[in-house]
């Protein structure tokens, strides 16, 4: 279970396509040696816009050490998620970004390896196995949500929460002191995966990141085999120890491995990531806080446990978390390789080229969006959703990579949105707006000060 190394540890992979390759696609080439990269990190909406503006919705930069031809729009996420006729590897588009941190996670997989560990994993979302992760959000929720009162940095203690969360459901035991070591392993590898510095060279970003994969490799490894051999046990750990696939087979230890830390990354920091934009969002719109608490209190008393077939009444609040994740998308951009050439916008983009999509830019455009910059979570009721792009909204993702996880998440958030809001009224200063760091994944710079104001 070593890190990957390179690209030449990937045979299969095709040639890069170079920028003397994609010189005929109008764009940016930035800085010596670091090209574009400075800009893309420090505003990506805003340099996604500027670049918009100036070559159209098809053009180039020169970001993380590859030239990449960005495609913007919602025929441009359909043409990649959906991938008809399988133009695109996911594989080879996030390796570079995250082969070193998560090799052979989900994300990282291409049609039919992909398809097989996907079904193997799914087994871990079916609905018995979601009953009781309801059972287990409950119980953390009606415990530690009441002790949330006064002057709060909303950011820290929605990530330990939801490490908790992830903990019970994922492992089926609580962290206990590891806590702190898995929480910073996982930390410095989602931060390394951004990193200018691509080797993991020790007190590097990056060797952090390396440092934090070799941790969790020495934590989640020894207990595979006492997992598999247990059949009562149905946390995600467990169930995916003794998943077959569809030959029968088990997964390698390595494979479980690397599926969890990357299930449990992107289960962790990208739900802490929503839902801190989602009450920074209702804390900055008391008004809409208000109606999504009144829909709370419609469904149960303040710290009653949800039942599971109670989740389908949450139909505001669902609606206020997907404008949530429309305004701050929790992945700005989502790369591919292209694996043929292929035509879009009236450009020829070659194999091997560095393509990718933005919906953090598309999420924002008039062309999909009243007032795109507006607030306003019934743009998700039927009637307003009628006639609108399909893929103009994808903050999961998209055809065969649509997030496994999407219903878990939305699971969660309900569950925690009714415990808060029927307890306490989420304020924030007047004239306060917390700064924004967008990549890798989104989050208030300052932590998110807010107060918690019993009702």
């Amino acid at each position: 279970m070593a890190l990957a190394t390179s690209e030449a540890a990937n045979p299969h992979w095709i040639r890069r396509a170079t920028a003397s390759d994609l010189s005929h696609i109008p764009g940016e080439n930035g800085l010596p040696l670091i090209g574009t990269t400075l800009r893309v990190l420090r505003d990506p909406v805003g340099y996604g816009n500027h670049l918009v503006q100036t070559y159209g919705k098809v053009f180039r930069t020169n970001a993380f050490g590859s030239p990449t031809v960005s495609m913007v729009g919602a025929e441009a996420n359909e043409l990649m998620l959906f991938d008809r006729d399988k133009l695109f590897s996911s594989e080879q588009g996030w390796g570079p970004l995250l082969n070193l941190l998560f090799p052979r996670g989900l994300m990282l997989m291409d049609f039919d390896h992909h398809r097989m560990d996907r079904r193997a994993l799914g087994v871990a979302f079916k609905p018995e196995p979601m009953r009781g992760y309801v059972a287990d959000m409950n119980r953390i929720f009606a415990d530690q949500l009441p002790k949330w009162r006064g002057d709060l940095l909303f950011y820290p203690a929605i990530k330990q929460l939801t490490l908790d969360v992830a903990a019970s459901s994922f492992l089926g035991v609580p962290l206990g002191p590891e806590a702190d070591k898995v929480n910073k392993a996982f930390v410095d590898m989602v931060q390394a995966s951004v990193a200018p510095i691509r080797l993991p060279i020790p007190f590097t970003s990056m060797g952090r990141g390396a440092a934090g994969r070799k941790y969790l490799i020495g934590y989640f490894g020894p207990q595979i085999e006492e997992r598999r051999r247990n059949p009562n046990r149905q946390d995600m750990f467990s169930q995916f120890c003794r998943a077959t696939r569809d030959d029968g087979s088990h997964m390698s230890d390595g494979e479980i491995v690397d599926h969890m830390i990357f299930l449990m990354m992107a289960a962790h920091d990208t739900i802490t990531s929503s839902v801190t934009s989602m009450i920074w969002l209702l804390a900055k719109h008391p008004e809409w806080q208000e109606k999504v608490r009144a829909e709370c209190f419609s469904i149960a008393p303040a710290g009653s446990a949800i039942a599971p077939d109670q989740l389908d009444a949450f139909e505001l609040t669902e609606m206020a978390f997907k404008e949530a994740l429309r305004m701050i998308p929790p992945v700005p951009s989502l790369p591919r390789r292209a694996l043929r050439d292929f035509e879009f916008g009236g450009y020829r983009i070659p194999a091997g080229a560095s393509v990718g999509i933005s919906p953090a830019t598309v999420h924002k455009m008039a062309d999909y969006w009243d007032e795109p910059e507006k607030f306003d979570p019934l743009r998700f009721t039927p009637e307003n959703s009628k006639g609108r792009h399909k893929y103009a909204w994808v903050p999961f993702g998209g055809g065969a990579h649509m997030c496994l996880g999407l219903h878990f998440a939305y699971m969660q958030m309900k569950l925690f949105t009714h415990h808060l809001l029927t307890q306490v009224r989420v304020e924030v200063a007047e004239g306060y707006a917390p700064e924004w760091q967008a990549w890798p994944i989104p989050k208030p710079r300052d932590g998110l000060r807010v107060r918690m104001v019993p009702l």
